[in-house]
């Protein structure tokens, strides 16, 4: 669900501070994502804002989630965005989400023992 490996190299490179600047502004603008997607009318094609999205995931290390994003935006591109399963994309979105803050949580209370020394 979480690329622990890519989540750590990132928090390396860009220090903790920074870290948790990109952290707050990607949960900040997916959640501005998923809303409009969640509110696109019927009959609209998801594939921008699925694009985004996988992007913004596979930078975080929400690969579960970039993974059905990117079946997603070939489908829509296809011509097939209304078969597009955005319950269960938006499940793992908020399943991913979840799971990523408890980790980076586990990690700050306990960094000898957390899954990747983030925090």
């Amino acid at each position: 669900m979480i690329d622990w490996n890519h989540v750590q190299k990132l928090r390396d490179e860009i220090g903790a501070d920074a870290f948790d600047e990109v952290v707050d502004l990607f949960l900040e603008e997916v959640e501005t994502a998923v809303g409009r997607l969640r509110d696109l009318p019927d009959g609209h094609d998801p594939e921008a804002q699925l694009h985004f999205l996988r992007g913004s995931a596979l930078n975080l290390g929400f690969i579960g989630f970039a993974d059905l994003c990117h079946r997603g935006e070939v489908a829509a591109a296809s011509g097939a965005g209304d078969a597009v399963d955005l319950t269960g994309l938006l499940r793992c979105y908020e399943a991913s989400r979840l799971a990523f803050l408890e980790g980076l949580r586990q990690a700050r209370e306990n960094p000898a023992e957390g899954r990747t020394g983030v925090g």
